[in-house]
């Protein structure tokens, strides 16, 4: 490393050096709001990874430090920049095919070893990561549910802990969704699979928009079949469809685009990508799924946030860091 790089042990000790005008924080997840607050405070801009934090109540508080700071806040959903998602975000926003009334999403395909949970001590447990697939790997898989086809209203979930790892945490969740418009849905995701599966698909009133494989295919209707299920004469009405690749720019920049946005956000004003301040709502569906498995029974926004900060508290008590093989060679290529 060169003689001129400055090396921090603590990132409160970077922001507070006065050496930087904005922050990356790419720590684990409890420091994530704790370490914005503290950025907003000394000035800086921020970009956080995902997740925004583990519980909603403390992001909350990291909204609203970042409202009174007046400075930028960003997040890393990368996912946001592939072009399927933004054309599938397209299509589903964009109301020409009508009303969603059904949303799948199986996402099995974020196999792992016991190798990679024994990684680190905090790997894996309450009070190191506050949570296992969900906190880990899905929030971008949440964060696009929610942008394209807005957020549930009511969940009931099943989240197994362990089921497929010595771990504390989930690692095989299957969720049901509830929305405001009366579309339902079905979010399954492990880290136990493979080979796994990564297919999401949007049933609309006029059509319906299937991500499988990275091809997007649509499927396209004349007729809006609510209104051919109420006044058609026929008991088996098949109206006819069409179905089409959806061609997309190809574009898929990940993180290079969000830091590339982030930057010029900063030089030139260009709007971002992915608010800071929208990484609750993600985070409230996975809180929303934790809670419901937690309780056994469904629950409804707004989430109850001080009870669920309680049953977090109480796995958080009870929690214990791994005893970790540091003597073995543990291949982390991909770190999510």
């Amino acid at each position: 490393m060169p003689a001129d790089v400055t090396v921090f042990e603590e990132g409160t000790d970077l922001i507070a050096s006065g050496l930087v005008d904005a922050v990356l924080i790419a720590v684990p997840h409890y420091q994530h709001p704790e370490l914005a607050e503290d950025a907003f405070a000394h000035g800086l801009h921020v970009l956080s990874e995902k997740p925004a934090g583990v519980y909603t109540k403390q992001v909350r508080e990291e909204n609203a430090a970042a409202a009174k700071s007046g400075l930028t806040f960003a997040m890393m959903f990368n996912q946001r920049t592939n072009s399927v998602y933004r054309k599938m975000h397209d299509i589903v926003q964009g109301g020409e095919y009508g009303a969603i009334m059904r949303v799948n999403w199986i996402i099995t395909d974020w196999f792992r070893t016991q190798a990679y949970y024994d990684s680190g001590d905090w790997r894996g447990t309450w009070n190191g990561e506050g949570g296992g697939v969900l906190l880990n790997q899905c929030p971008h898989q949440l964060d696009l549910l929610q942008w394209i086809c807005g957020m549930p209203s009511e969940i009931q979930a099943f989240a197994q802990n362990g089921h497929w790892h010595d771990i504390e945490v989930e690692d095989d969740v299957t969720a049901y969704l509830k929305y405001p418009n009366g579309a339902t849905g079905v979010f399954v995701t492990s880290t136990g699979d493979y080979p796994g599966t990564n297919r999401f698909e949007v049933t609309m009133e006029r059509g319906k928009i299937v991500c499988d494989g990275g091809r997007l295919t649509l499927f396209r209707l004349d007729e809006n079949i609510r209104e051919v299920c109420q006044h058609s004469e026929q008991a088996f009405a098949r109206p006819v469809v069409h179905a089409e690749l959806v061609e997309t720019d190809g574009s898929n920049p990940q993180h290079v685009g969000i830091l590339r946005n982030f930057g010029q956000h900063l030089l030139t004003g260009a709007p971002l990508i992915a608010r800071g301040e929208e990484g609750i709502n993600g985070l409230t569906v996975s809180n929303m799924i934790h809670l419901s498995s937690w309780l056994g029974r469904p629950v409804t926004a707004p989430i109850d946030e001080d009870l669920f900060l309680a049953e977090l508290n109480k796995r958080r008590a009870a929690s214990q860091a791994k005893k970790t093989g540091s003597d073995v060679a543990i291949d982390l290529t991909d770190t999510y």
